[in-house]
C-alpha cells in the first residue's frame, strides 16, 4: 500500500472494524484509511495510532457492527509486556534544564541541559521493551539560567489527581515504579501515599528509588527532606541508586563527626545499613576513594536471619571522564531498573550492563563534541541518547562486577 495519509496527533477514541470485504480504520464518524480485505495493517501503523503494544502479528482491520460507545482496549494492560509496565515519576524539560552542579566524573548530576530526568528515563527504558507511564514533577520550557522561563511546578494534589484519574479508570496497575528528584516535603509525601496505593493494587510492585538530595557535600533539596527519606522512603523502597553523598545522609555517616564513606569497607556497611532499613538491593552509583571512582552493589536476597544470611556484594572500577556530562544519574538509575528486572537474581550482571550501557554513550558524546569542535572540559555535554540506541538495547560489557568475599 503506497498511499500516504496523515492522521491528528492526539486520537482519543480509535475504533478497529472488521468484515470479509472491506477494510477501514475510522476515528469517531470518519474514514481514516480504506483498504481491500487482502490488506494486513502492520502492528507498527497501529502503534502509531496510540492503540498501544501489540506482538509480532499482523491484524485485518475492517468494518462490522460494534458499540460505537465502547473503548478499545488498553492493550498495555490486556496484553502486557514481557517486561513490565512502569510510572515515572521526574522532572522533565522541552528543552533543557538547570537543577544541580556535580563533579567531573562519569556520574555527577550535572543537569545544566539536555536530556534530565524522565527525558532521560523513558526512552531507554523503551528501548528494553518496558511501558511507561510518565508523570512530570516538574515541566518548563528551558533551563532558569535563561532570562525567562515558562512552565508548570506539580503540587501534590494534582499528583493525586492524576492518580485518581488512572484509579477510575481502572489504569493503576503497574509492575514498577521509578523516582527522581522530588524538590518539597508535601511532594515526596503524595509520593509515598502514590507507593502505598500502587501496591493495594499490586503488592509485588517494584519501587526503584534514586534519592537525589546532593552531591559533593552539597544539598540541593530544602533538609527537611534528608529525614523523610531516611525514616519514610528508605523502608518502603525496593531498590535505591544514591550517590555517595546521598547514602552518606541516609545513613548517618554525616553525622558522625563529619565521618565519611571513605573506604570499600564504609561502601558495603552503608549498604547494608540501607538493607536493614528496607531496600534488599542498593547500588552507591559513585564513590570515590583514593582518586579512584567505584560503583558498590549490594543485594540481600533473604532478610537477616539467625543463620546471618550475608548480601551479596561487589564493585565495579569506573573510569573518570575529563568532561561534564547531564542527566546521567537519571540515565543509570533507568538502565539499572531495566537490567534488574530481566537479571532479578543477579544484580551484579545488570550493573554490568548497565555501566558498559552509559560509558558507551559518554564516549560516543565526547567523540561527538570533539568533532564538532567544542572543548568537552569547557561546559556541560548533552548526552548523545538517541545516537546510542544499539548501546542501550545491546551493550557490550565492558565493565566487570569484582565481588567481594
Amino acid at each position: 500500500m503506497s498511499s500516504r495519509f496523515s492522521l491528528q496527533s492526539s486520537i482519543p477514541s480509535v475504533a478497529v472494524y472488521s468484515s470479509t470485504s472491506h477494510c477501514s480504520l475510522k476515528y469517531c464518524n470518519h474514514d481514516f484509511l480504506s483498504v481491500s480485505s487482502s490488506m494486513l495493517l502492520n502492528s507498527e501503523l497501529i502503534c502509531r495510532l496510540r492503540l498501544g503494544f501489540f506482538r509480532r502479528t499482523h491484524i485485518f482491520v475492517s468494518k462490522s457492527s460494534r458499540n460505537p460507545g465502547m473503548a478499545p482496549p488498553i492493550l498495555s494492560l490486556a496484553l502486557p509486556s514481557e517486561t513490565g509496565r512502569v510510572l515515572s515519576i521526574q522532572s522533565h524539560t522541552v528543552q533543557d534544564m538547570h537543577l544541580w552542579l556535580g563533579r567531573c566524573s562519569g556520574y555527577g548530576r550535572l543537569v545544566t541541559k539536555g536530556y534530565v530526568g524522565n527525558k532521560s528515563a523513558v526512552f531507554p527504558l523503551q528501548l528494553l521493551g518496558y511501558d511507561v507511564d510518565p508523570i512530570n514533577s516538574v515541566q518548563f520550557s528551558n533551563h532558569t539560567g535563561y532570562p525567562t522561563f515558562k512552565g508548570q511546578v506539580l503540587n501534590g494534589q494534582q499528583l493525586c489527581d492524576l492518580i485518581e484519574g488512572l484509579e477510575a479508570n481502572d489504569l493503576l496497575y503497574y509492575t514498577h515504579l521509578l523516582t527522581g528528584y522530588i524538590g518539597s516535603v508535601s511532594f515526596l509525601s503524595t509520593v509515598l501515599e502514590v507507593v502505598n496505593k500502587l501496591r493495594s493494587v499490586n503488592p509485588k510492585l517494584i519501587y526503584v528509588c534514586d534519592p537525589v538530595m546532593g552531591d559533593e557535600g552539597k544539598l540541593y533539596v530544602p533538609p527537611e527532606l534528608v529525614s523523610v527519606y531516611r525514616e519514610k522512603v528508605v523502608p518502603v523502597a525496593s531498590m535505591l541508586t544514591p550517590n555517595q553523598f546521598e547514602a552518606e545522609q541516609l545513613t548517618g555517616f554525616s553525622c558522625l563527626d563529619g565521618v565519611r564513606i571513605e573506604s570499600e569497607k564504609d561502601g558495603r556497611k552503608a549498604c547494608n545499613i540501607l538493607h536493614a532499613a528496607g531496600p534488599s538491593k542498593v547500588v552507591i552509583t559513585s564513590i570515590s576513594i583514593d582518586g579512584n571512582l567505584l560503583l558498590i552493589g549490594s543485594h540481600q536476597k533473604e532478610k537477616m536471619n539467625d543463620k546471618g544470611q550475608l548480601p551479596e556484594q561487589f564493585k565495579i572500577k569506573i573510569p573518570k571522564i575529563p568532561a561534564y556530562f547531564t542527566g546521567t544519574g537519571d540515565l543509570m538509575t533507568a538502565l539499572l531498573l531495566g537490567w534488574s528486572n530481566k537479571y532479578p537474581d543477579n544484580l551484579g550482571k545488570a550493573a554490568e550492563l548497565a555501566v558498559s550501557s552509559l560509558q558507551a554513550l559518554l564516549q560516543r558524546t565526547l567523540k561527538d563534541y570533539k568533532e564538532a569542535g567544542h572543548d568537552p572540559k569547557s561546559s556541560s555535554l548533552e548526552i548523545r541518547l538517541i545516537q546510542s540506541q544499539d548501546d542501550i538495547r545491546n551493550p557490550e560489557v565492558n565493565f566487570k562486577a569484582e565481588r567481594y568475599d
